[in-house]
């Protein structure tokens, strides 16, 4: 279970005006695991994970570029905890189950920031935003 989120750092970069077509592309990568101490109340848990994570938005041609990096907390039986450390210091991967409700947290979180940093720097935003179409209405359905 996820109990925490933060960035730690938020950068967003153009080099120059943006012409012409602007290939953008996003990558989220964990960069590291590590156990730590997170008080509920009274109680201190040992069974909290904490994840270093970093967020980029390439733009292509050098045009610019936003980085993030943050921590997520996650909370997890102290037996699992232990497992999930042991596979990261092991071979730097974490299970399928985990990485999915992880990464999406982190993509959510990251892309609303990443969306309003463009528009206050003038880059494209980093995610396709929903448009309107014009033609002719459906005639599917008549209420």
């Amino acid at each position: 279970m996820i109990v925490g989120f933060g960035f730690t750092k938020l950068s967003a970069e153009r080099k120059e005006a943006v012409k012409g077509k602007i290939d953008i592309n996003n990558n989220v990568t964990i960069k590291d695991v590590k156990e730590d101490n997170f008080a509920f109340g009274k109680d201190k848990q040992q069974n909290v994970l904490r994840f270093v994570f970093e967020f980029t938005s390439r733009y292509e041609p050098d045009v610019g570029n936003i980085l993030f990096e943050g921590e997520l907390l996650y909370l997890e039986e102290p037996k699992k905890a232990k497992e999930l450390l042991n596979d990261w210091k092991k071979d730097k991967k974490l299970p399928q189950e985990v990485m999915a409700g992880m990464l999406n947290t982190i993509l959510t979180k990251c892309n609303v920031q990443a969306l309003i940093l463009s528009q206050e720097i003038n880059l494209p935003p980093p995610i396709p935003l929903p448009k309107v179409q014009v033609g002719s209405p459906d005639k599917g359905y008549i209420g």
